[in-house]
C-alpha cells in the first residue's frame, strides 16, 4: 500500500464486540485520536449534579447573612466532588478499557456523586456530613476497586504504583471520619488536613512510575467539565432572571445582571479556550500542578453563576445584603477564574509584558467593579469584553510581526 492510497473499506455485517472482561492495563501517551467517551461525558454531567447543589446552597447561605460560613461549606464540598471528579478522570486515560465491569464500577462512582449531592443541603443547614461522606466513601471505594485490578494486570513498578494509589485512597477516607466525630469547631482544620493528605497520594503513588496518562485526554476531558460547569453558570443565572421578572417584574432592574452576567460567562469560556494546553503537559510536575489549579477554575466558575443568582435575589428584595456584598459575590469569583486561567495556561503562551498582563489587569479592574452598585455587573462584563477583544488584537498584532519578520528574513 502506498502512503496515498486509501484503506480498503470494512466488509458489511454485524460489528465486532470484544470481550465482556479484559485485563486492564495502561494505555500508551501516544495513542492517537483519543477522545473522550460517551461514559465518561455521562460522568461529567452527573458530577454537575452535586456542583449544582453546592451552588444553590452557597446562594442561600450568602443571601441569609451568612458568607463565610457559605463560603467554607462550599469549598469544603466542592473539594470532594472535583477530586473525585479528577481522580477518576486521571484513571480513565491511563487505564480505561470500556469493558463490562470498568463501566459497573464507574456507574456505581456515579451513584456515590448523587449521594453526595442529596446530602449537601443538611451538610450547610444542619452541618451533618454523614451523606456526603457516604457518597464520597462509595467514590473512593469505587476508584480502589480499579486500582486492584489496574495491579492485578501490571508488574513491577506499575503494580507497586497502582497499591499505592489503594492504600492511600482507603487511609484518606478513614481520615474524613473526622467531619462525623470531631466537634464542629475541628471540622475545617480537618478538611484541610485532610485536603493536603489526598494531594499527597498521587504524588506518593506516582514517585517511581508514572502512569499513562494522556495530554490531549486530559486536556479535552478538563476542558469538556469546564464547559459544563459554564453552561450549568448560564442555566442558573438564567433560572434566576426569569423567576425575578416573573414574580417581581423586575426586567428594567434585572436586565444589567442579565447582559453583564452573560459577557463574563461568555469571556470566561473564550479566555479558557484560547490556547491549547496539552503541549504544555510534559510531565507529572507540569500536569500535576496544572490539574490541582482547576480546583480553582471550576470552584470559581460555579460560583460566579451562584453570584447572579444572588445579585437578582438583592435586587428584587429577596436576600438580606448589601448592593456591595452582591456585587462582590460576582465581581469576586470572575476576578478568581481570571487569575487562575491566568496562572495555568495563557501565561505558558503569552509573549510581551503587555500580552502578560492583560488577564491580571481585567481581574483587578473587576474587583473595582464592585463598588458601582447596580451597575457593577453590567461593568465586570465589560471589562472582561473588552480583555478578550485587547488579548486577540495584541494576539494579532504579535503574530503579524512574526509574519513580516519571516518574510524579511527570507529576501535577505
Amino acid at each position: 500500500m502506498t502512503p496515498s492510497s486509501t484503506p480498503p473499506a470494512s466488509p458489511p455485517g454485524p460489528p465486532q464486540y470484544a470481550r465482556p472482561l479484559r485485563r486492564l492495563t495502561a494505555r500508551g501517551r501516544g495513542e492517537a485520536h483519543r477522545i473522550a467517551t460517551p461514559l465518561e461525558l455521562f460522568f461529567d454531567l452527573c458530577f454537575v449534579v452535586a456542583i449544582a447543589q453546592a451552588g444553590a446552597e452557597l446562594v442561600h447561605a450568602v443571601a441569609e447573612g451568612h458568607p463565610g460560613e457559605g463560603i467554607l461549606n462550599y469549598a469544603m464540598i466542592f473539594f470532594a466532588i472535583w477530586w473525585a471528579w479528577m481522580n477518576f478522570t486521571w484513571f480513565a486515560s491511563a487505564y480505561d478499557n470500556d469493558d463490562v465491569l470498568y463501566r459497573i464500577v464507574t456507574l456505581v462512582q456515579i451513584a456515590g456523586v448523587l449521594v453526595l449531592a442529596a446530602g449537601v443541603s443538611t451538610a450547610f443547614e444542619d452541618h451533618d456530613f454523614l451523606a456526603v461522606w457516604l457518597g464520597y466513601a462509595i467514590m473512593r471505594l469505587a476508584l480502589c476497586v480499579q486500582w486492584l485490578r489496574a495491579a492485578r494486570s501490571g508488574e513491577g513498578p506499575e503494580r507497586t504504583t497502582a497499591l499505592r494509589y489503594t492504600g492511600g485512597v482507603l487511609l484518606c477516607q478513614v481520615g474524613w471520619l473526622g467531619l462525623l466525630v470531631l466537634p464542629e469547631g475541628g471540622r475545617p482544620w480537618v478538611f484541610l488536613v485532610m485536603a493536603v493528605l489526598e494531594m499527597c497520594v498521587p504524588l506518593f503513588a506516582e514517585k517511581d512510575h508514572q502512569t499513562a496518562w494522556h495530554p490531549h485526554h486530559i486536556a479535552e476531558r478538563y476542558g469538556l467539565f469546564t464547559i459544563i460547569v459554564l453552561g450549568e453558570t448560564i442555566a442558573v443565572a438564567t433560572v434566576a432572571v426569569k423567576t425575578g421578572i416573573d414574580e417581581h417584574d423586575a426586567l428594567d432592574d434585572l436586565l444589567p445582571i442579565a447582559v453583564g452576567g452573560l459577557l463574563i460567562i461568555f469571556a470566561a469560556w473564550w479566555i479558557y479556550f484560547v490556547v491549547p494546553i496539552h503541549g504544555h503537559l510534559r510531565s507529572n510536575r507540569q500536569a500535576f500542578l496544572w490539574g490541582y489549579g482547576h480546583y480553582v477554575v471550576f470552584a470559581s466558575a460555579a460560583a460566579i453563576g451562584a453570584g447572579l443568582e444572588v445579585t437578582v435575589e438583592q435586587t428584587v428584595g429577596k436576600a438580606h445584603l448589601s448592593t456591595l456584598s452582591a456585587s462582590a459575590a460576582v465581581t469576586l469569583p470572575t476576578a478568581l477564574y481570571l487569575l487562575a486561567v491566568w496562572a495555568l495556561h495563557a501565561r505558558h503562551y503569552k509573549v510581551g509584558l503587555a500580552q502578560q498582563l492583560v488577564l491580571p489587569v481585567t481581574a483587578l479592574l473587576v474587583i473595582c467593579c464592585t463598588f458601582l452598585g447596580e451597575w457593577a455587573v453590567l461593568a465586570a462584563g465589560l471589562v472582561a469584553t473588552l480583555a478578550v477583544a485587547t488579548g486577540t488584537a495584541l494576539t494579532a498584532r504579535a503574530a503579524s510581526r512574526a509574519r513580516a519578520a519571516r518574510a524579511s528574513g527570507a529576501s535577505v
